[in-house]
């Protein structure tokens, strides 16, 4: 019998689990969702102050009526625009940081950037100052060469937008079209 009363003494003296205190757990929970709304509504308000400080940049140029016949096209995404030289100085205003799908279409009068979702613009040839591949654009870094780089002048502002083509093997065609376009226009321009 001795070896039954060791086992009735524990199950006498079990207790029931601890209540969880739900008035402390409810308050965290409303804390954390208090806190990331603050950060988000941050971020909201940084965002929209970079915009006013770039109120200056002029309305961006929209598609001639008849910009002539396509040289080339590519479909892939819009990664963002930045103060030339500048990776990682993003320009937002009229839209331009707003990353999307893209049709891009080069054309004689210039470069047709055809966006779903967003703000449409045109850069004329005569704005066009270079072509790259690069790495990396403010938000999004890529393998080398992974990004095609279109540097163009917007008001008195050099501006750098990233592209990244669906079949990242047009990117070199893009980059030879554009700068031989843009030489083939200081040329004309300088006689």
């Amino acid at each position: 019998m001795t070896s039954v009363a060791p086992v009735i003494l524990l199950a006498a003296e079990k207790e029931s689990a601890e209540v969880t205190d739900w008035a402390a757990r409810v308050g965290w929970v409303v804390g954390l969702g208090l806190f990331v709304a603050l950060v988000y509504w941050l971020m909201r308000e940084g965002w929209k102050w970079r915009g006013t400080l770039q109120g200056d940049l002029p309305e961006l140029p929209a598609a001639p009526d008849e910009p002539g016949a396509a040289k080339l096209s590519m479909s892939g995404r819009y990664h963002g625009s930045t103060t030339a030289g500048q990776w990682l100085d993003r320009i937002v205003a009229h839209g331009l940081g707003t990353r999307s799908r893209v049709e891009l279409t080069l054309t004689d009068a210039g470069l047709d950037v055809v966006r779903p979702g967003a703000a449409d613009f045109f850069v004329p040839v005569a704005a066009l100052r270079e072509a790259r591949l690069d790495k990396g654009i403010a938000g999004k870094v890529l393998t080398e060469g992974g990004l095609l780089v279109v540097t163009w002048a917007h008001g008195d502002k050099l501006i750098d937008s990233g592209f990244r083509s669906d079949h990242a093997a047009e990117h070199n065609e893009w980059v030879e079209t554009l700068n031989d376009m843009i030489n083939k226009t200081e040329t004309e321009g300088a006689r």
